[in-house]
């Protein structure tokens, strides 16, 4: 990356509207909360030792980060659409696939880097295993590239087609 090169996060329009969704809540009701729990641990007296009033300021600081970041991730996201194949991998697809040599079926779930949740099997499309199987069709074999030195083949034995799933979250950080 040279200087001055910006990221832009590939993101659907309903990436964006669970941000705003968020946002607007931060905003509108978790800010004044903490503002009324920030004034309400001041008047406990002596902030030095005051551990409420400090945990009601950390909350706030936290709160102001995310909408921050929210802001900058809506401002600066690169809006895709998605065009399904009914033969190819595509955002939002279920994808079974086989390791190589002799490895067990295993299952992964591709949705944006916004709603990626590997623990749950969802991964980003811009994952190496995301970038491997985007556009592949069942059969094909493709390679997983970790990195520059470590890589591993796999086979892609079934794709169930998906659609843009607003019930899985946004990630926290």
């Amino acid at each position: 990356m040279g200087k001055g090169t910006v990221m832009y996060d590939k993101l659907t329009k309903v990436d964006i509207e669970k941000m705003q969704q968020e946002l607007d809540y931060r905003i509108g009701v978790k800010r004044p909360e903490i503002l009324e729990e920030v004034k309400l641990t001041r008047s406990y007296g002596d902030l030095s030792e005051n551990t409420e009033y400090h945990a009601a300021k950390r909350e706030r600081g936290k709160n102001e980060s995310r909408i921050r970041y929210l802001r900058n991730m809506i401002k600066t996201a690169q809006i895709i659409t998605v065009e399904s194949r009914a033969d190819a991998v595509t955002l939002f697809d279920t994808v079974h696939y086989k390791p190589e040599p002799d490895g067990e079926i295993e299952t992964v779930r591709i949705m944006t880097t916004l709603r990626q949740d590997v623990f749950a099997g969802i991964i980003s499309q811009e994952s190496p295993m995301g970038r491997a199987l985007m556009g592949k069709k069942v059969g094909d074999r493709c390679r997983v590239q970790i990195d520059e030195w470590n890589s591993y083949d796999i086979t892609i034995t079934g794709i169930e087609k998906g659609e843009d799933d607003a019930s899985l979250e946004i990630r926290k950080f």
